[in-house]
């Protein structure tokens, strides 16, 4: 257990989930399966960056980070995922939307 990076000057568990249930999320970064997802060898790709899903539950790990599972409907599975690998599609800042211009309206029909 000593490989486990702890981000000990970080308890997100102090404030409330910075996801919802049912929000919208985008992968930020390739997800692979390090032996917790079955059916899948270790080290294969679950999410790629990018992928789109929606948060169906909210957990923790070792009473310090939120572990959001994530439904990604288009591979038809579920992947647990932290807040930093994740980015909203739903709750998008109005700075960020003016920068999108019309691929905001893109965004919006994505649904």
């Amino acid at each position: 257990m000593a490989d486990i990076n702890r981000d000990d000057n970080l308890i997100e568990v102090a404030d409330p989930p910075r996801f919802g249930f049912g929000e919208r999320v985008v992968s930020r970064t390739i997800i692979r399966n390090d032996g917790t997802f079955n059916g899948k060898d270790i080290g294969e790709v679950l999410v790629r960056k990018g992928d789109v899903g929606y948060v169906c539950s909210i957990g923790t790990f070792l009473q310090q980070f939120y572990i959001y599972a994530v439904e990604f409907t288009d591979h038809g599975y579920r992947v647990g995922m932290r807040a930093k690998e994740l980015m909203t599609l739903d709750k998008l800042p109005d700075e960020v939307l003016a920068q999108l211009g019309e691929r905001a309206d893109e965004l919006k029909q994505l649904r």
